[in-house]
C-alpha cells in the first residue's frame, strides 16, 4: 500500500511533466527526462518552440544557474522585487471612448435611466418606423440630409455636391475632392439601404 502512494506522490512532483519514455537531453546521461526546460538559447517567439527534457539532477542545475535578474541594474531588480512591482504600469482606462452613463438624478425610477441608455445604443428608426443603422445615419450627415430625406431628396442632395465639388464643374479647383469622396461614398450606401429601398 506504501508503494503506491509513494508512486502516486513520485508521479505529482512539482513539474514533472514527462511520462518517462524520453531519456534526459543532457549529454552522456541516460536518466528518464521528464522535467521540461526551455533551449540553450531561449524560445524565438513564435509558436510554443521546443523544449528540452532533463531528468530531476539535470533540471535542478539548470534551475541553479537561472538568474531573472540577469542584465537588469540595480534600480530594475529593486523595482522587480517591490512589492507593488509592475502595479503601477501605465494601462488603458475603462470605458475610454464610451458614451457617459446617464445621470442617475434625472430619473425617478432607475430601471428609467437603464433603459435610456439603452435606447442610445439602438438603431434609431426613421419617421415611417424604419430602422436607420449608425452608417446610414452618417451617411446623412455627410450629404447634410436629415433622418425623414427619401430616396428623392438624397438623389437630388448627390447631384448638387457632385456639381459643387466636381472639378470637371467647378472650374478645376481640386480643394475639395476630399468631400466629393465622401458624399460618393455617402450616396453609395445609401443607395444600397434597405432604409431608402
Amino acid at each position: 500500500m506504501s508503494s503506491q502512494s509513494d508512486r502516486r506522490r513520485h508521479d505529482r512532483f512539482h513539474g514533472r511533466v514527462g511520462d518517462g519514455q524520453r531519456t534526459c537531453d543532457h549529454p552522456a546521461c541516460a536518466e528518464a527526462g521528464e522535467f521540461r526546460a526551455p533551449p540553450p538559447g531561449g524560445h524565438s517567439g513564435d509558436g510554443p518552440g521546443q523544449w528540452r527534457w532533463l531528468c530531476l539532477d539535470h533540471v535542478r542545475e539548470f534551475n541553479a544557474g537561472y538568474d531573472f535578474f540577469d542584465g537588469m541594474g540595480a534600480d530594475e531588480i529593486y523595482e522587480a522585487q517591490s512589492p507593488l512591482g509592475g502595479f503601477y504600469q501605465s494601462t488603458n482606462r475603462w470605458g475610454a471612448g464610451a458614451s457617459p452613463p446617464p445621470r442617475w438624478q434625472d430619473f425617478e425610477d432607475p430601471l428609467d435611466a437603464i433603459g435610456a441608455r439603452f435606447r442610445r445604443t439602438m438603431p434609431r428608426a426613421r419617421p415611417d418606423g424604419t430602422p436607420l443603422s449608425d452608417a446610414d445615419a452618417r451617411a446623412l450627415k455627410t450629404l447634410g440630409l436629415e433622418r425623414d430625406a427619401d430616396r428623392r431628396t438624397i438623389r437630388r442632395r448627390y447631384s448638387e455636391l457632385v456639381r459643387r465639388y466636381h472639378p470637371d464643374r467647378n472650374g478645376g479647383d481640386r480643394s475639395h475632392e476630399d468631400k466629393l469622396q465622401r458624399a460618393i461614398k455617402a450616396y453609395e450606401r445609401l443607395k444600397k439601404s434597405p432604409a431608402f429601398g
